[in-house]
């Protein structure tokens, strides 16, 4: 961790300090229960009966969010490359192609 003590080189970020987090944290927690509260009291225009139902948007915003990571882990498995795909590729190529594409001035 960084230190805001004079004499030393290191930067200090915002999420560096646990205290910012926590802070951080409290505010979006705040903003969640305005926007549950207001939940009550706004009128919403809808089309379906069920978006009727209470917080179906915050419901259907952490459902779509959660499908998201299960299938981008589903595509992991077959999109990933191994660690050394490059390297692979470079020591498969043959030497003049390697040498040709350094542009040296």
């Amino acid at each position: 961790m960084s230190s805001n003590q004079p004499g030393t080189d290191e930067k200090s970020y915002l999420f560096d300090n646990p205290q910012n987090v926590k802070r951080i944290l409290k505010a979006l927690y705040g903003i969640c229960a305005i926007l549950v509260i207001l939940d009550f009291v706004i009128h919403r225009h809808t089309y379906l009966d069920i978006e009727k139902l209470f917080a179906f948007y915050a419901v259907y915003g952490f459902v779509g969010c959660v499908l998201l990571v299960l299938i981008a882990k589903w595509m992991r498995t077959f999109l990933m490359r191994d660690e050394d795909y490059y390297l692979k590729q470079e020591s498969l190529a043959p030497e003049s192609k390697k040498e040709s594409a350094h542009v040296d001035d």
